[in-house]
């Protein structure tokens, strides 16, 4: 008797098909200082801590054509984002808020298909290079 595959299971035409071309943007290493974290000694911290952010954005596009920023993933936003609201916000518990929300950011932009989004607190533990949270998120078929 066979039995069908439960529905997670199927592959999807909608998934990121790396085998296609795609360019990807990114910004590397954007260092601010911000209230972070659920342990006591976080949260006691006036100034905040390091917080090192990396973003990844990702088209199925064949080639770039065009001369004008609007024909290209447009990083600016981002960076302002995370730059300006975040060294200003109030405390926030966990890295995984602050990864939900620049998600929400990057996938603004109708043409990024999909991103990758990772925070590090590379200051929390001494015998550590640093403590992160990673997403990958594929924008949802339309």
């Amino acid at each position: 008797m066979s039995r069908a595959k439960p529905p997670s299971a199927e592959p999807s035409r909608d998934l990121w098909d790396a085998a296609r071309s795609y360019q990807r943007i990114a910004l590397r290493d954007i260092e601010i200082v911000m209230k972070v974290g659920v342990a006591e000694i976080e949260r006691k911290q006036l100034d905040g801590q390091r917080i090192v952010v990396n973003v990844e954005l990702f088209s199925h596009k064949e080639r770039h054509v065009g001369g004008d920023l609007a024909s290209v993933l447009n990083y600016h936003p981002i960076h302002d984002f995370v730059t300006r609201e975040w060294p200003t916000r109030a405390h926030t518990d966990l890295l995984e808020t602050l990864a939900e929300e620049l998600v929400e950011v990057c996938l603004r932009d109708p043409r990024v298909e999909a991103c990758r989004v990772s925070l590090q607190k590379p200051d929390i533990y001494d015998d550590t290079g640093a403590a992160m949270v990673e997403f990958y998120r594929v924008r949802a078929p339309r």
